[in-house]
């Protein structure tokens, strides 16, 4: 078993906002494509991958804290083309109902809407978001309540469990994070949530391209020393990495969305991918695990890191 945690950040996308650092760029890039070709020569049979969602799937008219998608399909934002992934049905079937055996009720998507907190690590990782067999698992990192780091870390481990049983060369992968803070409406807000993130429904093109410039600025601002975006933390990030790669799982468990706010940054939320993804790998017997890379780029607003790991039989 192999697994591979990255963070996502659909800027890396906008030409315009090309690091003023090269070397953050030849860096990052460079550590997927070497992730790539070592997933390219394992060949997995599965790919789980744990991602969050930024109101393009999943709404506040119902937010699951989990869901496993037995279909799926892409989102357009950040240019994406809407496409059909490549879901095993009845695998994906089995493993919820193994996930509720274990007392972690998680919900079912028979039309799973994957956006970029899936597609960008897809493409990166796979060249075509369709190659690999998936089961695509939501975690809530977005909305209030999310499930706390502890019943991230179990839903994970029964995971892991399941794909023990199957047999099946697999790689994990925790697509989110590290300490960002985007722009995104937020519950706790003195201003009202708007109906976009409410309301279930498909933007347009012309409404995801607004949403996405808004952000684009946004990200202009804070690369320049200014606006209203909350820095990534490199310490808070260099403490996350420190304890996943070298303690145990359950040493996550004491996150709270609280500190995870003041410091992190509201996208921080999304190590919780990382954390389950870690906790599979945990589950089916979690051999070493490495960093790639880590720097902070502003121009994509987040800390952005890349680890793998490995079980005894690399």
């Amino acid at each position: 078993m192999r697994l591979v945690c990255t963070a996502h950040s659909p800027l890396m996308l906008v030409d315009e906002l090309a690091p003023a650092d090269a070397s953050s760029t030849a860096g990052f890039f460079g550590a997927l494509n070497e992730r790539a070709k070592w997933i390219e020569e394992y060949d997995p049979e599965l790919v789980v991958m744990f991602a969050p969602d930024h109101f393009n799937g999943f709404f506040h008219d119902l937010m699951p804290s989990f869901c496993i998608g037995t279909e799926a399909v892409t989102t357009r934002d950040w240019g994406f083309p809407e496409q059909q992934l490549k879901v095993p049905t009845q695998l994906a079937e089995r493993c919820v109902d193994h996930v509720r055996s274990r007392d972690i009720d998680v919900a079912i998507s028979r039309r799973m809407k994957c956006d970029h907190g899936f597609t960008v690590t897809l493409r990166k990782l796979f060249g075509e978001m369709d190659r690999p067999v998936l089961l695509p698992v939501f975690v809530n990192c977005a909305a209030h309540p999310r499930p706390t780091f502890e019943r991230v870390r179990l839903l994970g481990q029964a995971i892991g469990e399941f794909v023990k049983q199957q047999g099946l060369r697999t790689l994990f992968v925790g697509s989110g994070g590290l300490s960002h803070d985007p722009p995104t409406p937020r519950a706790d807000s003195p201003q009202p949530l708007p109906a976009r993130v409410i309301d279930r429904h498909t933007p347009s093109l012309d409404e995801l391209a607004q949403r996405e410039e808004r952000v684009i600025a946004q990200a202009k601002a804070l690369a320049a020393g200014g606006g209203a975006l909350l820095e990534p933390d490199r310490e808070w990030d260099r403490q996350f990495l420190e304890r996943i790669l070298s303690e145990p799982v359950q040493s996550c468990d004491r996150y709270t969305d609280a500190e995870i706010n003041r410091v992190a940054g509201f996208g921080g939320h999304e190590v919780r991918t990382w954390v389950a993804a870690f906790a599979a790998m945990q589950a089916v017997g979690l051999h070493e695990s490495r960093l790639d890379f880590y720097r902070v780029v502003p121009e994509w607003i987040t800390g952005m890191g890349v680890v793998h790991g490995w079980t005894q039989e690399r």
